[in-house]
């Protein structure tokens, strides 16, 4: 998190729902109550692969979702592209420029003409995220296991990332996989077998990320098939929480975490939706995906003027696409209406996702200082 201060605020969402719960915020609009990513920075976009082989760009990262208020999505967006382009050392002006693109990425995806759940998905993609889709297209399990495993032998090699498992540990993860759901969601990809066998290879914790640090998250190297027909993949494992993101009532959203983060997947981001399952080990409570090769973040460390304004605009449209096949023509249309309100003369984000990224960026620059004094020392 000390690495950048763009990196910090991938880090530190309680600071952002800390913002949102102050007295002190701009007032924000009440949008429809659908799924949010909750945690919508720019690393949390990117290339998502479909158990058929589709691919698409998608939100790909869903701890933090509830059924909430779509408008923090889109401040926390907002949020990401401002410190990106801070930097990338892009004048203030930019921020202003991207956050207009915001605006208009967003309200494009509620629109009459924007029908259909991926129709647009691929289309008009900038620069930047064409070259990372095409990267992603031309994956195999063979880059994945190198980057992960550090090779395509079936083993996952213990040491600074990852820990060995004790022998109750080992039994409760091969009893996860013996379970009919578990094994569906192996054999899920259209290149296997419905009915092939499976058989956990190697397992092992894993050390990965600020969103895992002191809970359960386990990598798992899964043989698919038998004989020289076996393919592996590996599986993660990754233990659910309960979510510092506000939500709005219970209705509709299920009590347990797991399920509530692969629900919230599936109305999101339906390629990665489909390719998880909610379950327990350990006397946890987890939820479990495949980690195919396609499937990468776009990182976005400096950008163009150019580059800014495009991906600002295509990335906020991918979010108003989540939010908008969730609802029916008439709430689409009411949200858009109240999207549009409280307008500036002079510019053409509203005063609330403007007021509030300012504030945002204000708070998380001088946050993000004391974090590195701390780390420092």
């Amino acid at each position: 998190m000390a690495v950048s201060a763009h990196a910090y605020v991938r880090g530190s969402t309680d600071k952002f729902y800390t913002w949102l719960q102050s007295s002190g915020r701009p007032d924000l609009p009440e949008g429809p109550p659908v799924w949010i990513c909750g945690d919508c920075h720019v690393g949390n976009l990117g290339p998502i692969a479909s158990k058929d082989g589709a691919l698409a760009i998608q939100i790909r990262d869903l701890d933090q979702t509830v059924i909430g208020n779509p408008a923090h999505d889109l401040i926390r967006l907002g949020l990401s592209l401002a410190m990106s382009a801070r930097g990338s050392d892009l004048p203030g002006v930019m921020t202003t420029r991207m956050l207009e693109r915001v605006i208009d990425g967003y309200e494009a995806a509620f629109t009459a003409e924007a029908q259909g759940e991926l129709a647009d998905a691929n289309s008009d993609l900038p620069q930047t995220v064409k070259l990372v889709m095409r990267e992603a297209a031309g994956r195999s399990w063979k880059h994945l296991a190198d980057e992960r495993i550090e090779g395509v032998e079936p083993v996952i090699p213990l040491g600074e990332r990852f820990w060995p498992l004790t022998q109750d540990e080992r039994l409760a993860v091969d009893k996860l996989f013996s379970e009919e759901p578990l094994r569906r969601l192996v054999t899920a990809l259209r290149s296997r077998n419905d009915h092939a066998e499976i058989k956990v290879i190697d397992a092992a914790f894993w050390k990965k990320g600020c969103s895992s640090l002191g809970r359960l998250r386990l990598a798992v190297l899964v043989g698919v098939g038998r004989g020289r027909k076996r393919r592996h993949c590996l599986m993660d494992v990754k233990e659910a929480v309960a979510a510092v993101a506000p939500h709005n009532g219970d209705e509709g959203m299920p009590i347990d975490n797991a399920q509530r983060v692969v629900t919230g997947a599936q109305n999101l981001s339906p390629f990665l939706g489909r390719r998880m399952v909610a379950a327990s080990v350990m006397n946890k409570s987890v939820f479990v995906r495949e980690l195919l090769p396609q499937d990468l973040k776009l990182e976005i460390e400096t950008l163009t003027r150019e580059e800014a304004v495009e991906i600002a605009e295509f990335l906020a449209r991918v979010v108003g696409r989540a939010h908008a096949r969730q609802l029916d023509g008439s709430n689409r249309e009411a949200w858009l209406i109240q999207l549009q309100r409280n307008r500036s003369k002079t510019l053409n984000a509203p005063n609330w996702l403007w007021d509030s990224v300012v504030d945002l960026v204000g708070a998380h620059e001088s946050a993000y200082l004391e974090h590195c004094r701390t780390y420092a020392s």
